[in-house]
């Protein structure tokens, strides 16, 4: 690689932000030529999931970061042979172990680059699901930031909009009901599917509940707490009433079960409701 570099004709090209993400993008598409069946799949996934990102009010940053890994979340699939993405009928043991490591592949490559390295952890997530049934690391909630959970979703609902060899595209109306049903068995979220639901123009089939039967706004409060927020700042980055924090704060406690602050954070830690590198410090003083 250094001897590459080394031999690069001056000047030295860099790329700026929106070359990076035409580089990133004709990636996925060089990726998706590994058969005809997946034309389009990357750029699709990551148009998709950027568009859910913006409806849940995610940054600029976080935006751009997200329709980045979309762009090269299936770039793995390039270490797998091309017959394997062809095959209308069953797979063996060991085609189908194939397939589950073309994340893993995704993520090492992406690795690589001192450059690309951030993008490496939510594009090879997007096979992940919330109660550790995906690959290719069998993560749970616990372990799955915002915008992997936004990029499993819209890969999910993409993929069953387009045909594969061993089955018809279904409708967006279609996806829109598996994408519900998983939700509700809590192996996609919730409100990552209801986004990219919002972001396609699907309503879905009925409301996703969400754990314990928590309202969005309880979910939002215990997400804040369990990171350590007091009553009053949880208020602050909510933009209510402190009193209102704190009477969803109760309707938690109520549903879960529990009566204490640390109780509620290891319910929100199993359930999903905040990821582990979004949680404080150990013994660091929150802000007042």
């Amino acid at each position: 690689w250094d001897d590459v570099l080394h031999f690069e004709p001056a000047p030295h090209l860099t790329l700026d932000d929106d070359e990076l993400d035409r580089a990133l993008a004709a990636m996925g598409d060089f990726a998706d030529l590994v058969s005809p069946s997946l034309s389009g799949h990357s750029s699709g996934v990551a148009l998709l999931a950027e568009r859910a990102a913006r409806h849940v009010g995610m940054g600029y940053p976080d935006v751009m970061a997200v329709r980045r890994a979309g762009f090269v979340q299936d770039i793995g699939r390039v270490a797998i042979r091309p017959r394997v993405w062809a095959r209308a009928g069953a797979l063996s043991p060991h085609e189908r172990e194939q397939v589950r490591l073309h994340s893993y592949h995704t993520e090492r490559i992406l690795s690589r680059s001192p450059h690309l390295g951030e993008l490496a952890t939510v594009a090879g997530c997007h096979h992940e699901r919330l109660d550790g049934s995906g690959y290719h690391k069998g993560l749970t909630a616990a372990t799955l930031p915002v915008p992997a959970r936004l990029l499993a979703a819209a890969d999910v609902f993409r993929a069953l909009t387009q045909p594969r060899p061993h089955r018809p595209a279904q409708t967006e109306r279609a996806a829109a009901r598996v994408l519900t049903d998983e939700a509700r068995a809590q192996r996609l979220d919730g409100d990552a599917v209801a986004a990219v639901l919002a972001a396609a123009g699907e309503s879905g089939s009925g409301p996703i509940p969400r754990p314990g039967g928590l309202t969005w706004r309880e979910t939002q409060v215990v997400g804040l707490v369990a990171r350590g927020l007091a009553t009053k700042q949880v208020a602050r980055a909510l933009g209510i009433s402190p009193k209102t924090a704190d009477h969803h704060l109760q309707g938690a406690y109520r549903k879960i079960g529990v009566s204490s602050r640390a109780a509620i954070s290891l319910y929100a830690m199993e359930h999903g409701l905040v990821a582990w590198g979004e949680l404080p410090m150990i013994g660091r003083p929150a802000r007042s």
